[in-house]
């Protein structure tokens, strides 16, 4: 390659170019001799040629990117592979699994903690988005710029920028979060009960994930022995262990977009006649909800249900984006993913980092297998 990096990037592009015909050109031929060894038609055998020639960037770019890499994975997770290591890649068979199933508390912490994210954190976003798409489905004016509103957090995604003003709106401090919390408090009182009871209920569920991962629940018994908070406590958002998962289900619901527009498209399916018959009939807006509403939503339920599981499950950028500089918590909020980051790419251990990915990916595979497994007891699709 030359010097010149405008000349060096023009033949890296035509290199590229040429690549791409050139492959797409052979599976073109090999799909067309495959077919000619089925014994199909000169007219079939010409459209698979034209058909896997165009269909070929994304075959060969998905080889190359997602089968190839994913070979590698597998191969490297029998290995103990390390990044710059002078010790020789040898291969370990299963122990990189038994370490990770056995002896690694590190990764059971993350499995925890996944687990309160998926176990707090998706119903309370499932719930805020229904809620969002039953408000959304009202005939009101401004409709759509609520819409947009509300479907804004997934277009701003969970890119750096925007989780770092989250980290400066969660300070305990001088956030605006607790300063509107404050504020709250002082127009109108009662609301510090209802905050210190939020406060209470909020640590004793993460005092009681942090005991099953180190196998210590004195904490619990501790704020349990405490009673109800001080009254001018506020939640230490991202300063505590005991509100570091919750920051990060903040986010998950404040993101529940997609899932909103779901119901609401499941809501406008719903046939009006079924609600105006009830209507007629005596019923009120909870009962046709409840009764008619929420049974017909079951599809748009397991749907996001499923994605959501498989979302929570792989959450990294919040965690990464609050965490990553205060080490003290972030064994506290560190999800699989995470876990999964630090050991490839801060451990450099590529080896163990592929036997955690695999994992993983088994994790996921066997929960929404269960969950396909039991859609036909609660999903209801033959009233549409």
């Amino acid at each position: 390659m030359t010097n010149n990096p405008y000349i060096s990037a023009l033949l890296w592009v035509l290199l590229t170019v040429g690549f791409i015909v050139t492959s797409s050109f052979l599976v073109g031929v090999l799909a067309q001799f495959i077919a000619k060894l089925a014994g199909a038609s000169k007219r079939v055998q010409g459209n698979a040629f034209n058909g896997y020639v165009f269909a070929s960037p994304w075959i060969v770019g998905f080889c190359i990117f997602v089968i190839f890499p994913m070979g590698l994975s597998l191969y490297w997770s029998f290995t103990n592979f390390r990044i710059a290591s002078p010790q020789p890649t040898q291969i370990v068979g299963l122990q990189n699994y038994s370490r990770l199933l056995l002896t690694d508390s590190g990764f059971r912490t993350s499995i925890v903690n996944t687990l309160f994210l998926t176990v707090i954190g998706l119903p309370l976003q499932m719930a805020v988005a229904l809620l969002l798409a039953v408000m959304l489905n009202q005939k009101t004016h401004g409709e759509r710029a609520f819409r947009m509103a509300f479907y804004l957090p997934v277009v701003l995604g969970f890119n750096t920028a925007v989780l770092l003003c989250w980290r400066m709106m969660l300070n305990t401090g001088t956030g605006i979060i607790n300063q509107i919390i404050r504020a709250a408090i002082n127009v109108f009182p009662p609301l510090g009960y209802l905050n210190r009871a939020v406060i209470m209920i909020v640590e004793w569920i993460n005092a009681f994930f942090l005991g099953i991962s180190n196998g210590n629940f004195n904490l619990l018994k501790n704020l349990v022995a405490a009673g109800f908070p001080a009254a001018n406590r506020v939640p230490s958002w991202v300063e505590s262990p005991l509100w570091s998962k919750m920051s990060v289900v903040l986010l998950m619901v404040w993101g529940c977009g997609t899932m909103m527009l779901i119901f609401l498209a499941g809501l406008k399916n719903i046939p009006t006649e079924m609600l105006e018959a009830a209507e007629v009939d005596g019923a009120n807006p909870w009962m046709r909800f409840w009764r008619i509403s929420f049974p017909l939503l079951s599809p748009y339920i397991f749907y996001n249900l499923v994605v959501g599981l498989i979302a929570s499950m792989q959450i990294f950028e919040p965690i990464w984006v609050l965490y990553r500089d205060n080490q003290p918590l972030a064994p506290s909020a560190q999800s699989m993913v995470y876990y999964l980051w630090q050991s490839t790419f801060s451990h450099m251990e590529i080896g163990y980092g592929s036997a955690i990915s695999w994992l993983i990916l088994i994790i996921i595979l066997i929960v929404t297998v269960v969950q396909f497994r039991l859609q036909n007891r609660w999903v209801t699709y033959e009233l549409y």
